[in-house]
């Protein structure tokens, strides 16, 4: 089956604008707060996330970061090959600050359970606050809620919703996949 495509690169860019303001809104200048980006795939939101402040906050220093979460996960020994750890590069301490955790699709919540447990290991935030650009929210295991949310989509457990990112992708789009263009 043909992918759906729920979101353009046009219609992208005004949602990390939306979510970009939101931010300034709740954070005004930043002083007290720290994106950090969850990898594999919420790091190029968290990018986006900071270039565009950069743009909105000329003089504004915005510390942020990059996650990984492989061995907090609660399957990282389910699975038959070796799990490959990726970089985490948090060059400030956390200790006190109200931190914007961010990913790219909210689904089962057990990768955002993942990352505030490794997030925990870098000392005691004063806060910490989520951001998605998709949330599918009709499918929780965990009570996890987002505070930002690009844009909410209701799919069912056969599908996938994928966010294509031109860094990684070579082209920004949101998909649903179904059938076998999901596994």
């Amino acid at each position: 089956m043909q992918p759906l495509l729920l979101m353009d690169s046009r219609h992208m860019s005004l949602v990390i604008d939306r979510l970009c303001h939101q931010l300034i809104e709740n954070h005004d200048r930043f002083g007290q707060s720290a994106i950090i980006g969850l990898q594999p795939r919420g790091i190029y939101l968290a990018q986006r996330l900071v270039s565009h402040l950069g743009a909105l906050l000329p003089d504004t220093a915005i510390r942020h970061g990059i996650l990984d979460i492989t061995f907090f996960r609660d399957d990282f020994r389910r699975t038959s090959k070796p799990l490959l750890a990726r970089d985490t590069q948090i060059n400030f301490s956390v200790e006190g600050l109200n931190i914007i955790l961010v990913d790219d699709v909210l689904y089962t919540g057990r990768s955002i359970r993942a990352g505030m447990e490794a997030l925990l290991e870098f000392g005691r935030p004063n806060s910490v606050e989520l951001m998605v650009f998709i949330d599918r929210r009709f499918s929780r295991q965990l009570p996890i809620e987002p505070n930002y949310t690009g844009q909410s989509v209701d799919s069912y457990n056969n599908q996938k919703v994928r966010v294509l990112w031109k860094e990684q992708d070579g082209a920004d789009k949101v998909v649903l996949l179904t059938g076998e263009g999901a596994a």
